[in-house]
């Protein structure tokens, strides 16, 4: 009798538990970011076709596939499913970095008429530590297209602050992993063939030329003094 009774409020509390574990697994998704300009007005320098593609298709596709997993991954640990979650993991770390990476690129560029590819202020925070730490800025992006230029296959490259002394640095990091660890991401060019190839072809150091031409640096000021 206990038994029996015992089975049918488990049965009574599944559906309650279900709706539980939806709710919060939707809680958590992400979705794009709005953008600051429209898909043209990086031109010349970032052909609006690439733009378009690069935030509707690659982007919704982290964006989606992050979704996906977290959903996936709530799912493994109401069933206490260990195997499942620590195989979700590295799609959870692709597709949530390539989500970070790109909702921090977008915001690192801007039209001319918005101030893209404006200097820093020399006697600004950023403009002081560029000058400290790399001598101006014209060599921070020598130094930046270079570590670039040697992307193996897919990454990024980025200008970062790093929290334990406060100097700029230059990184790359392979695929969509997201800046972690002392460091503050303040800059970041997408090194994958999807961010240049429909404009620049195979010759991509003229779209890493290209792109300071549109490149936020009063966001880039703002991540610094932050």
């Amino acid at each position: 009798m206990t038994f029996a009774i015992a089975r049918t409020v488990v049965r009574q509390a599944r559906p309650v538990a279900t709706r539980a574990f939806a709710s919060t697994a939707a809680v958590h998704k992400v979705s794009l970011p709005d953008l600051d300009w429209d898909f043209a007005a990086l031109e010349p320098h970032i052909s609006g076709q690439i733009n378009e593609l690069h935030y509707t298709k690659h982007h919704q596709t982290y964006v989606n596939g992050y979704n996906t997993a977290i959903e996936k991954l709530a799912e493994a640990k109401h069933k206490n499913d260990v195997r499942a979650q620590i195989e979700l993991l590295p799609l959870i770390n692709f597709h949530g970095g390539g989500h970070i990476n790109h909702s921090l690129f977008w915001k690192n560029l801007a039209p001319p008429s918005q101030g893209g590819g404006e200097p820093p202020a020399s006697d600004s925070a950023l403009g002081k530590a560029i000058k400290e730490d790399f001598g101006s800025l014209e060599k921070l992006i020598d130094n930046m297209n270079a570590k670039l230029a040697g992307v193996q296959g897919s990454g990024w490259a980025w200008i970062v602050k790093n929290k334990e002394n406060g100097a700029l640095e230059t990184i790359t990091k392979p695929n969509q992993d997201p800046v972690t660890g002392p460091f503050i991401p303040i800059v970041g060019i997408d090194a994958w063939e999807h961010a240049y190839y429909l404009q620049y072809k195979n010759v991509k150091a003229d779209y890493f030329k290209a792109i300071w031409n549109v490149v936020n640096w009063k966001e880039a000021e703002r991540r610094f003094s932050a």
